[in-house]
């Protein structure tokens, strides 16, 4: 009789793969709960992370502007206007003859110290490599300031001593002015300038991420409230309606505020930064006159280029009586009554200057050279440097009242959105604990 033949031990029961458990439960109603609940949540998270960082990305704007690229194009004006200042000083306390006037002595130095002052200000804003780089506005402005100085003291000594080489020097001195100082701050504030506009771009532009953000986080719990409803039969989930209300709060908020900025970045641009630099090319123009008339009487009979810049300018500022030209737009497009006052006063000061010019070339044509040189430094009332004075008086109380109003459209924008980043990522968290509150009430039905 045979042995029997024993069977093989049957295989033990093979236990369903970890993806197979996933794919099993997510074909129930729990299981799909719980990948809804996923979602919201990290939907939330996502979207208040997002719109909080797009939102902060325009206060840092904000705060640039206040703290930095509106200051540095206030002080790369100031460098300009301090440079120029200084040099048509220097030339008129140079043709004062040895002994210059105390007063203009003190408002030469006064702009070296406000330049020099302005220009520390820069430096320290900047990277050490800008200052450095060769051939950069601070580099220039770093390095010839001092020689600039040194060239009008050396005129001025031999001034006072009578010597004719004073003359060179001081010609020489201005040479280096409006060759390289004057176009170094000039270039400096364009940069500068381009900046504010830069920041103005970032703080101000349409909120489209953010809107868009908050438009997929209210559609994700809309979504998720339909599919509830279908899923358990029941109308309303009252975590899932706080959430959505929380990120229809957040979308509100960070409509409000954004368009809140950008109307007030808007109107720092047009009745700020705009009209700030249509004053500030008016003061450099007239700071450009009266350089050009003071040295058309230092260079004594050679001075014709500085004489048909003078007129160039003339013709820019708005010509005889300044009704057109820079002075004119500055007028027309200024922010208020009184700034337009300060602009019509520069302009009539003008008008009254241009007749004194024209009596200054009239002497100095006609071969009374100190009666050309009274009338443009004297200090009388009528005379050209008092003209020029009150010029400079009205536009700067012009150019304070704009920059005063765009720092105040700044200040404006700045607390539209004060607290929204941190109410943004607070709905953020009510939203997705909402999310998690309401779902975990269905979940619980099915233990």
């Amino acid at each position: 009789m045979s042995a029997p033949v024993l069977a093989p031990p049957a295989d033990p029961p093979q236990r369903p793969g970890r993806l197979t458990e996933l794919n099993e439960l997510a074909r129930t109603t729990p299981g799909l709960l719980t990948l809804l609940t996923v979602v919201l949540v990290a939907v939330s998270v996502l979207v208040g992370v997002f719109s909080a960082i797009s939102v902060q990305a325009r206060v840092t704007a904000l705060d640039d502007l206040t703290t930095r690229s509106g200051p540095l194009s206030v002080a790369a004006q100031e460098i300009y206007r301090s440079l120029s200042d200084a040099d048509a000083t220097a030339t008129s306390a140079f043709l004062a003859g040895g002994e210059e006037p105390a007063d203009q002595r003190a408002r030469y130095q006064t702009d070296i110290a406000q330049a020099e002052n302005a220009l520390a200000i820069a430096v320290a804003a900047r990277e050490p490599a800008d200052v450095t780089a060769a051939g950069s506005p601070l580099a220039t402005l770093s390095s010839q300031l001092s020689v600039y100085t040194g060239l009008v003291e050396t005129a001025r000594a031999n001034n006072q001593q009578g010597l004719p080489v004073g003359a060179a020097y001081q010609r020489e001195a201005s040479n280096l002015m409006r060759t390289q100082l004057l176009p170094a701050a000039e270039e400096l504030y364009r940069a500068e300038t381009a900046q504010v506009a830069a920041d103005q771009d970032a703080a101000g532009g349409f909120p489209f991420l953010e809107i868009l953000l908050g438009v997929i986080a209210l559609a994700a719990l809309i979504m998720g409230q339909v599919f509830l409803r279908r899923s358990t039969n029941r109308v309303f989930n009252v975590g899932l309606v706080v959430a959505t209300a929380a990120a229809l709060v957040s979308l509100l908020w960070t409509i409000v505020a954004t368009v809140g900025v950008m109307t007030n970045v808007g109107q720092s641009r047009d009745s700020g930064s705009v009209k700030v630099e249509q004053l500030a090319q008016a003061r450099i123009a007239t700071l450009t006159a009266r350089s050009d008339e003071t040295l058309t009487l230092v260079a004594r009979g050679s001075g014709a280029k500085f004489e048909e810049d003078y007129v160039k300018v003339a013709e820019r500022l708005g010509g005889k009586d300044g009704s057109g030209g820079l002075l004119g737009a500055a007028s027309a497009a200024a922010i208020d009554e009184a700034t337009r006052g300060h602009v019509d006063a520069a302009q009539q000061a003008w008008g009254q200057w241009a007749d004194v010019h024209r009596q200054i070339r009239a002497a100095d044509d006609g071969g009374t050279y100190t009666q050309a040189v009274q009338l443009a430094i004297g200090p009388q009332d009528n005379g050209a440097t008092a003209r020029f004075d009150q010029v400079d008086k009205e536009l700067s109380q012009a150019i304070a009242r704009t920059t005063q109003r765009f720092n105040d459209e700044v200040s404006q924008a700045g607390n539209a959105v004060t607290g929204t980043v941190i109410g943004i990522i607070l709905l953020a968290v009510v939203m997705a604990a909402g999310a998690v509150a309401g779902i975990w009430q269905r979940l619980k039905e099915y233990r």
